[in-house]
C-alpha cells in the first residue's frame, strides 16, 4: 500500500459555495464552505446523466478529512474512485462540509448551530444538478455517513423524500438511551471543575490545546449535540441533565429523543416504504452500542413494510472506529440499486 497520493481514473473537483442560508449563523462559523464533487471515468466522454450520491462526515469531521491517509489504508476519495474503475455503474460523489465551532451540526436546522439541513436540501443538491450530469430524481440519489454522518444520512430521506430515495449509515447515531445518556454522568463529574458551566468549560477549552484534560472528548460532544438538539430560541445549548447530579431532565432529554432515528421511524412510515435501497451495518463492539442502534432501525424498517430486498444490513467484528474500509462497499451497492 503506497503512502503517497494516487492519480484517480475520475475527476475530483473542488469547489467554494457560498451559503446564504449560513450567514450570520449563530456560531459567526463562515458561510462560504468547501464543496467537493467527483465525476466517474468516462464522464467527460459522453452526454450521460449519472446518479449522486452525498457523503456526509461524523462529529468533528469536516471536508478535508476525506483525503486523510492513514497507515497502509486508501483514503475514501481513492476507494470510491476504485469503486468505479473497477467496473461498478459510475455516479456523481457529493463531499459536503457541515462543521461548526462545537465540532458539528448534525445536519438539522437548529438556533444553536445554523441552518444545515436546509443547506444540505435546498442550496447544495440544487446547485450539484445544475452545474454536474445528474439525474435529478429522488430515486438516483442517495446520502451516505458514519457516526454523526450516519444519523444524517437516517433522517435526510425521513424529512426530504423528495430528494432521497436511498441511504447508506455506518454506525449511525441511534437508541439514544445506550448511545447518549451513558456519558452523562461522566459529563456532570467533569463540570465540577467549572462550577458546573459547560459554557465555563468551553471558555477554559478554547484557551489551551484542544483535548488535553480529562472529560474533553465527552463534553465537547454534549455540548454539540445540545446546541442542534435542545438550543433555546436565542440559540444557548441547554444540556439535557442536571450538570450537577445528572439526572435527567425530560423536557430537554424529549428533545433529543424526538430526534432519535429510532423513534423517528414510527413518525414516517410512507417516507420508509418508499425507499428503494438501504445500507446498514455497524462494528459489532461500537463502544456506543450503535450496532444495537442499528439493529432497532432495521426492526422499524421492517415494522413499516420497507421489503428486505431493499436492505442491506451487517454486523461485523469491529468497535466504533477504523471502518471506513466499509464506505466503498456501501458505495457500490448503493451504485447498482440507483435508478438510472
Amino acid at each position: 500500500m503506497l503512502p503517497w497520493e494516487t492519480e484517480l481514473a475520475g475527476r475530483l473537483d473542488r469547489h467554494t459555495l457560498d451559503s446564504v442560508l449560513l450567514r450570520d449563523n449563530p456560531l459567526g462559523d463562515p458561510h462560504e464552505r468547501p464543496l467537493w464533487v467527483y465525476v466517474p471515468p468516462g464522464y467527460d466522454d459522453t452526454t450521460t446523466r449519472y446518479p449522486a450520491v452525498y457523503v456526509i462526515q461524523g462529529f468533528t469531521g469536516h471536508l478535508s478529512m476525506w483525503a486523510n491517509r492513514m497507515p497502509y489504508r486508501q483514503p475514501f476519495v481513492e476507494t470510491a474512485d476504485a469503486v468505479f474503475a473497477g467496473g461498478a455503474p459510475g455516479c456523481v460523489v457529493v463531499y459536503i462540509d457541515a462543521w461548526t465551532t462545537f465540532g458539528g451540526s448534525q445536519y438539522v436546522d437548529s438556533p444553536g448551530t445554523g441552518r444545515y439541513h436546509s443547506y444540505l436540501c435546498d442550496e447544495i443538491v440544487p446547485w450539484v444538478d445544475e452545474n454536474y450530469r445528474t439525474i435529478p430524481h429522488r430515486d438516483s440519489r442517495a446520502i451516505a455517513g458514519k457516526s454523526s454522518g450516519g444519523f444524517g444520512a437516517m433522517i435526510t430521506p425521513m424529512l426530504r423524500p423528495d430528494l432521497f430515495g436511498a441511504l447508506a449509515t455506518h454506525a449511525g447515531d441511534a437508541l439514544y438511551e445506550l448511545s447518549y445518556i451513558n456519558s452523562f454522568g461522566a459529563a456532570a463529574r467533569a463540570l465540577r471543575n467549572h462550577d458546573h458551566d459547560i459554557m465555563r468549560w468551553w471558555a477554559d477549552f478554547r484557551s489551551r490545546p484542544a483535548f488535553t484534560k480529562p472529560g474533553d472528548e465527552t463534553l465537547l460532544e454534549l455540548l454539540c449535540l445540545s446546541a442542534c438538539f435542545s438550543a433555546r430560541e436565542d440559540g444557548t445549548p441547554e444540556l439535557p441533565f442536571d450538570p450537577v447530579t445528572g439526572a435527567l431532565k425530560p423536557d430537554q432529554w424529549q428533545r433529543w429523543l424526538d430526534w432519535d432515528p429510532v423513534r423517528m421511524a414510527g413518525r414516517h412510515l410512507d417516507e420508509i416504504r418508499s425507499w428503494r435501497a438501504v445500507w446498514i451495518d455497524a462494528g459489532s463492539r461500537d463502544e456506543w452500542y450503535l450496532d444495537l442502534g442499528a439493529q432497532a432501525f432495521r426492526t422499524e424498517l421492517a415494522k413499516a413494510g420497507l421489503p428486505d430486498d431493499r436492505i442491506h444490513f451487517e454486523l461485523f467484528d469491529a468497535g466504533h472506529s477504523g471502518i471506513d474500509y466499509r464506505y466503498p462497499l456501501a458505495l457500490a451497492w448503493l451504485a447498482a440499486r440507483l435508478k438510472r
